[in-house]
């Protein structure tokens, strides 16, 4: 709650958009140094130019963002989206298809994951991507989304599901929303800068090499946290849950993936560090969020370390902890009320306690490898006492992939990867579901409990402009963890389009 107050008594300490900005006339703006100059014979030194750098200098954001900017060889259909270095114009469109095969199941329940073949699963994600530089260093950036269609089973039954841009409730409206909004200031700490390509999160063509950051409003956390150059980007790369994200990372949001937060960060050439507090869903996987600090919210921590331990490629090393306060239910609690015969089957939401806490810790690595191969490795554990309540059922998971670009067999702009992962969950939470418990995304009826094992494999075309092409594969073994259901298959095509 102190991290509110204190980046809401900066911001209104900002200075103010000067009249004529948002036409982009040029107009006189007050603004405080950049960074204290080296002096030399009693006279200022003029500050250095702007210098590349490696990606490990550069801002840290999702891919799928990221992609959004000029500096592509094959750009976007629309060339240039900063408009008289001052307003941010872009937006993106997805596509994904999957089907499945039928598959052995001698049981389902309410939230299984259905055993007959499934051919009609089309979802689509539609972003407007918008931003307005306010002062030198300030911006504000506004998103508007449209997400519909339908994923696999209504995305139940499967805890490291197939298709990460499916909305896990499909009664939700499918009308346009506001995906973001949020301002971001930068505190310069040197005046060392490094070249910077414009993109829908940072509007600047050179940053400051050592810098502070406030970022506060609508956002998604994993916009900045526990993301890969790998694994991350639904729209250019896989589409698993639990291989895009830490699937054990129970990070604040609502059923569309979005937290109200306030974030502090430190970046630097080899060491960054961020802190975010954000809004918890009023219940388990909730459109709604609450508002009271003081009963529910999220402390997420996550350190970078940036060396180059082979061959001066780039590693990058992010250990990442965070605390959830919540309305959550105790899995222990329900079961011994079935037991004990008040209720007729197990119900962790009739045993909510405002305050719950749930603590959970994951690491993220990331190596660059010669001829345009990297690879990832990521693990994470959260406490297992306490319902799942915002991403995935998961308590534990490991998962590790490679990306290759295709600059080996001449298309430079194709990219083929595969990952597996594995997950589990708590004796607790595995008792719950055996006992006939429901979850937000689980429950057979049943539990014959095993490790749930993912793995996927794309290959992603450009084709022309911004558009690109890619089919995949993937394969689940216990879906919900259940050895007496699948394995499953599911193919799948996608289409995407950068504007």
């Amino acid at each position: 709650m102190r991290l509110w107050l204190l980046l809401t008594a900066v911001l209104l300490c900002l200075p103010a958009l000067p009249a004529g900005a948002a036409t982009g006339q040029s107009v006189a703006v007050s603004e405080p140094p950049d960074a204290p100059q080296p002096q030399a014979s009693g006279q200022q030194n003029p500050p250095p130019k702007p210098t590349s750098a490696g990606r490990d200098s550069l801002p840290q954001i999702n891919q799928r963002e990221a992609d959004q900017s000029d500096d592509q060889e094959n750009p976007a259909v629309v060339l240039h989206h900063l408009i008289a270095d001052r307003i941010w114009i872009s937006g993106q469109a997805n596509f994904i298809f999957q089907a499945h095969n039928p598959f052995h199941s001698p049981y389902a329940g309410t939230n299984s994951f259905q055993s007959r073949v499934e051919t009609t699963a089309l979802s689509r994600v539609l972003t407007l991507y918008t931003g307005i530089k306010l002062t030198r260093w300030t911006e504000f950036i506004f998103d508007a989304e449209e997400a519909g269609g339908k994923g696999l089973s209504n995305a139940l039954g499967i805890a490291a599901f197939p298709n990460l841009d499916v909305v896990r409730n499909p009664s939700l409206s499918q009308g346009v929303y506001a995906a973001r909004y949020f301002i971001h200031y930068t505190v310069p700490l040197t005046a060392d800068r490094v070249e910077e390509e414009p993109n829908p999160f940072y509007l600047q063509d050179s940053i400051p090499r050592q810098r502070i950051e406030f970022t506060m409003g609508k956002m998604s956390m994993v916009d900045f946290f526990d993301l890969n150059a790998v694994g991350s980007d639904s729209h250019l790369q896989f589409t698993n849950w639990a291989i895009d994200n830490n699937g054990a990372y129970d990070y604040a949001a609502n059923t569309r993936g979005y937290t109200v937060a306030a974030m502090l960060s430190y970046a630097g050439p080899k060491f960054e560090v961020r802190y975010a507090e954000a809004l918890m869903p009023t219940v388990a996987n909730g459109i709604d969020l609450e508002a009271d600090l003081r009963t529910a919210r999220a402390d997420n921590l996550e350190l970078e370390w940036k060396p180059q331990w082979f061959q001066g490629l780039d590693t990058h090393i992010r250990p990442l902890a965070y605390l959830n306060h919540a309305n959550m239910g105790d899995y222990g609690q329900a079961i011994a009320a079935y037991q004990q015969g008040i209720d007729k089957v197990p119900d962790i939401t009739l045993y909510r306690h405002q305050g719950s806490l749930k603590q959970g810790f994951g690491i993220n690595l990331e190596q660059a490898l010669p001829a345009n191969f990297r690879a990832y490795f990521r693990a994470g554990w959260n406490e297992g006492h306490k319902e799942s309540f915002a991403y995935t059922e998961m308590n534990s998971t490991v998962s590790f992939g490679f990306e290759l670009l295709g600059d080996g067999w001449g298309r430079k702009e194709d990219q083929l990867g595969s990952a597996f992962e594995t997950g589990g969950i708590s004796t607790k939470h595995r008792e719950y579901l055996a006992l006939g418990g429901l979850g937000f995304i689980l429950g057979d009826g049943r539990l014959n409990y095993g490790h749930e094992e993912v793995s996927e494999t794309y290959y992603n075309a450009h084709v022309v402009s911004g558009l690109y092409m890619a089919v995949q594969l993937s394969f689940i073994n216990n879906p919900g963890y259940n050895r007496d259901r699948g394995p499953v298959v599911v193919p799948g095509v996608r289409a995407h389009v950068d504007f």
